[in-house]
């Protein structure tokens, strides 16, 4: 099952998580592979979660080397190529290993050309519809939400960062 979370607000990454806490404390392994957050320490950095005699169990891969392009990443776009095209192969090596993989910001990675869908579509092409893959982020192509069983659409309809505040640790990261 493919299941993507879309949108220009905030909540896709934290939806994800969300659905990893459930899956985790019913015994399910979990897997989560960032593609765009590299060296920025997000919350979920510091977390370690493992459901005492379950089974259940999260861990998180950071693959990408940060936000491409902006807030001071002088980074060359083909070492962020690499990088994602380094996710996409991990993937595919650990998918058969865990119950639900999480590509965190993988729709982000494909509308800056870092992966072509075709790429990213075939590393799942064969999952069973009992094991769960999620894909995150804005500007998913259309071939996701087609090929997705479950989309969900996260809108700005208010948010502190249009009044001129700050991100918030613990909220926003």
């Amino acid at each position: 099952m493919l299941i993507v979370f879309i949108g220009n607000g905030k909540g896709k990454t934290t939806a994800a998580l969300g659905q990893a806490m459930r899956a985790v404390g019913r015994g399910k392994r979990v897997l989560m592979v960032q593609f765009i957050k590299g060296p920025w320490k997000s919350g979920e950095d510091f977390v370690e979660i493992k459901k005492s005699g379950g089974g259940g169990e999260f861990a998180l891969k950071k693959m990408g080397l940060g936000f491409v392009g902006i807030l001071g990443d002088k980074l060359p776009i083909e070492e962020h190529r690499k990088a994602a095209a380094n996710a996409l192969t991990f993937i595919q090596s650990e998918l058969s290993k865990w119950d639900i993989v999480i590509c965190d910001e993988i729709n982000v990675a494909v509308s800056l050309g870092l992966i072509g869908v075709a790429e990213a579509l075939e590393v799942i092409r064969d999952i069973p519809f009992e094991k769960l893959v999620i894909f995150t982020g804005r500007g998913a192509p259309p071939e996701f939400i087609e090929a997705a069983d479950l989309v969900t659409e996260m809108r700005d309809v208010k948010h502190p960062f249009n009044d001129g505040k700050i991100a918030q640790l613990g909220i926003e990261f």
